[in-house]
């Protein structure tokens, strides 16, 4: 750790958190830079349904899940900085595949790629930063990150907007090469191997298989991934059908970049105040109340719906709502769900965070798929899938309560 703190090769601690940010950022400028064009590239790749182009959305996701799994171990074996360049280069080629794509089917198998791509930064960066530093100083670095990371969503679109108001869709892709060369060579030059051999983990199925034997045996483990699971499709389904809801069933134009960077904000404020409360009142306390929050706002909607025709205004807040306490969910859920899994961290990891995004994928697609020019049916999506959350979560904290 000294020698790579004192190599003058290596980004210093300003340089490295800045590229810490930017290595994180791939996953959100690859998600929300895209979300105004989605309905432009629906009509230009000609698909049979203004629905099929959520999926767009969706198979980054799908691409993300799996690359999460494979990913994780093969960090620990082989090092950080190569599987993060094999990860650059699957992004990059992901892509020129969607860039050059003539039909949906096309651009779904290279936003696949670019999924298992942006897999390799987002689960390595933790690796990285735990790597070169420890206890309050790594808290301190992962703050700073995410301070800097928290304005890239809010950005994102914004950029997309651009983009598109001056040149085509295709444009958003040849960015990503763009973004993806220099973060390589940035990497490359900058970034020096966080985790020498003599550190590294073998990879075999042995190891996996015990690892998740022990993963799926451990109910607190299983109970608060399924629970972040819901949640996360929660996040999906918005993020599916809001260019539709925003662009096409409210009509807010160019305006649509502005509205998602303010609701973006919101998921960055949550961040903040989560830090400030989560000592207070506790992980499980949090996350049972905000879930709590989410529910009653997704049926409040819903209520509105069935009487008339929801608002913007009314939809837009409670989607700032959702951002918000999704914000200050995730990161709870997903630290409960590591908790005792401290001997096999790597692996439980790769495995929380596969598992958690196919749940939210699978259900976060399905509550898209039912969008129909009424915002009804996707908050009442909202709201199964906050129920199905509080119920998981409720049943852990009764069984806990029972043993004590």
């Amino acid at each position: 750790m000294n020698h790579i703190l004192n190599n003058p090769n290596t980004a210093g601690p300003k340089e490295f958190i800045i590229l810490m940010a930017v290595l994180m950022s791939v996953v959100a400028i690859s998600i929300d830079a895209m979300l105004p064009a989605l309905g432009i590239i629906g009509q230009d790749l000609k698909v049979s349904h203004p629905n099929q182009a959520q999926y767009i959305i969706s198979c980054i996701f799908a691409g993300m899940a799996i690359g999460q799994l494979i990913n994780g171990p093969l960090s620990d074996a082989m090092g950080r900085k190569r599987i993060l360049y094999i990860n650059l280069i699957l992004y990059f080629i992901g892509s020129i595949i969607c860039l050059s794509a003539m039909d949906i089917t096309t651009m779904l198998i290279g936003r696949f790629i670019q999924g298992i791509g942006i897999s390799g930064p987002y689960i390595s960066i933790l690796s990285i930063v735990r790597d070169r530093y420890s206890g309050k100083e790594m808290a301190k670095i992962m703050s700073l990150v995410m301070t800097i990371f928290i304005m890239v969503p809010a950005i994102a679109p914004a950029l997309g907007q651009v983009i598109l108001h001056f040149t085509s869709w295709h444009v958003i892709f040849g960015f990503y090469i763009a973004y993806a060369l220099v973060v390589g060579v940035w990497v490359f030059f900058r970034l020096e191997e966080t985790l020498p051999p003599k550190r590294r983990t073998p990879y075999n199925v042995e190891t996996m298989i015990k690892g998740l034997k022990t993963v799926l045996s451990n109910r607190i483990t299983c109970t608060y991934t399924l629970a972040m699971g819901c949640i996360f499709g929660v996040l999906m389904g918005y993020l599916n059908t809001i260019q539709q809801v925003f662009q096409v069933q409210y009509n807010v134009g160019n305006m649509f970049a502005v509205y998602f960077g303010f609701q973006a904000l919101a998921f960055g404020l949550a961040s903040y105040i989560n830090s400030r409360l989560v000592e207070k009142y506790g992980m499980r306390t949090l996350c049972l109340y905000t879930a709590i929050v989410m529910l009653v706002t997704s049926i409040v909607v819903f209520g509105v719906g069935i009487m008339m025709p929801v608002p913007f205004e009314v939809y837009y807040v409670s989607g700032m709502v959702l951002l918000f306490s999704f914000g200050v969910m995730f990161g709870n859920l997903k630290a409960l769900a590591m908790e005792p899994m401290g001997n096999i961290a790597g692996m439980a990891a790769a495995f929380i965070g596969s598992t958690s995004s196919v749940i939210g994928t699978i259900s976060g697609t399905m509550i898209g798929q039912f969008y129909e020019d009424n915002v009804v049916t996707i908050v009442a999506g909202f709201a199964i899938m906050s129920i199905c959350a509080l119920i998981i979560m409720a049943s852990e904290l009764s069984c806990k309560l029972k043993a004590i």
